[in-house]
């Protein structure tokens, strides 16, 4: 039986309210004294059995980026699960229950295999963001080969902790160094991956496009930056090349950790009669999932599509769809590397092509789901190949007003 959405929930706000060391118990050596008094000499000797993950707010039980990563290292590179407040082994089922409810067809499709890689994984929590750089630090102090950083927002302490350790590695999701004029550059012991978010954010805006019986489409978003600004133009783009008709209202609830505050926004939007809602807001986004179950559960048509991971298993009957952005395989890939020493720095970015960004699998029945199907499959190859450019910013599409 699957936990509720409310129990979710809860664990995650108690981990919030932690201080932001430990985020569990890990099998590490006991905490070094802080970076600023530990001589370079007196540094453990990197070990390649340990690789950390530092998470962005929101944490673990999110549902969305961070559970994301923690699934490619934990389930993944290291076959555990964390429950109970440790770790256990994962069953050969659970393994590849989590692979295929990630991966889906495109794990048959894969070259290599995705196998557990013998690493122990070290798990730190945030609870605000200027525990982000203290936390790598720590990382680096205690000899953890290859840190990991769930999220834009580790972007300053990513730079910073490479800079002062150029032996240890670092993967940096979700964002590229920046120069100080905000150019993106390179530095040897940094892998950033970006994602072209907006291409799913199209298919699944077309869909929208073609559920919608109200044309009237909702969407949550977090903070208006230029990562989630790139969710809503490929949203709106997506629902304006299905359904014409349909009118799109976003609204933004300022952050990614409130859930009260995303179901308060979520219910708005239904109120006002969107039928699909777009949830595009972290934790907040849990909460406009919970709005539109507790719509549906009403007996109210409504639909309600997630980004990141699936969150279907929340809430099965209003949970149409999600934009996959598969930060699990990024982050096992990058562990695969440096067990296998072949880690190097750089940048990628992924997109439908390169199988870095998916829809998950539309699982409600809707009037027209077969052709709605065939038509998002025809868009996505159509992405692809390079005949749709997918717009980056709302100014972008047709008809928009140019900022004053």
């Amino acid at each position: 039986m699957r936990p509720s959405l409310s129990t979710l929930l809860l664990a995650s706000s108690l981990l919030l309210a932690c201080k932001s060391a430990k985020e569990e118990p890990t099998p590490v050596a006991p905490a070094a004294p802080s970076a600023a008094t530990v001589p370079a000499a007196e540094k453990p000797a990197p070990k390649t059995t340990r690789v950390g993950l530092v998470l962005s707010l929101g944490g673990r039980g999110d549902q969305s980026f961070n559970d994301s990563a923690l699934r490619g290292l934990e389930e993944w590179a290291a076959g555990v699960k964390y429950e109970g407040g440790g770790y256990r082994d994962l069953t050969p089922e659970e393994r590849r229950a989590s692979l295929q409810g990630s991966l889906g067809e495109d794990l048959a499709r894969r070259d290599s295999p995705v196998e557990p890689l013998g690493i122990t994984p070290v798990i730190l929590q945030s609870r605000v963001a200027e525990d982000y750089e203290p936390n790598l630090q720590l990382l680096s102090d205690q000899g953890v080969p290859l840190s990991l950083a769930a999220g834009f927002q580790l972007e300053n302490a990513v730079e910073a902790a490479a800079k002062r350790d150029p032996e240890m590695h670092f993967l940096l999701v979700d964002s590229p160094l920046l120069s100080a004029q905000g150019e993106p550059y390179t530095l040897p012991n940094v892998r950033t991956v970006v994602f072209r978010e907006e291409e799913g954010c199209y298919l699944v805006g077309a869909l929208a496009g073609l559920a919608t019986k109200t044309n009237k489409v909702g969407m949550v978003g977090g903070m208006e930056i230029p990562l989630v600004k790139r969710y809503e133009a490929g949203f709106r783009a997506g629902v304006a090349a299905t359904n014409p008709k349909a009118r799109v209202v976003a609204n933004y609830t300022g952050g990614f950790t409130n859930f009260a505050l995303g179901k308060q926004v979520g219910q708005d939007l239904l109120a006002k009669g969107s039928d699909v809602i777009f949830a595009a807001a972290g934790v907040d986004g849990l909460g406009a999932i919970q709005a539109v179950k507790e719509a549906r559960d009403e007996g109210k048509i409504v639909y309600v599509l997630g980004v990141d991971s699936d969150p279907s298993h929340l809430a099965p009957k209003a949970v149409l769809s999600a934009v996959i952005k598969r930060v699990d395989l990024v982050v096992y890939e990058a562990v695969r590397d440096q067990v296998r020493g072949q880690f190097r720095g750089g940048t990628q970015t992924l997109g439908l092509k390169e199988g870095g960004i998916a829809y998950a699998p539309v699982r409600l029945d809707f009037p027209g789901k077969d052709e709605a199907l065939r038509t998002l499959e025809s868009l996505k190859a159509k992405i692809i190949a390079g005949e749709i450019q997918v717009p980056t910013h709302p100014s972008q599409l047709p008809g928009a007003r140019p900022k004053p």
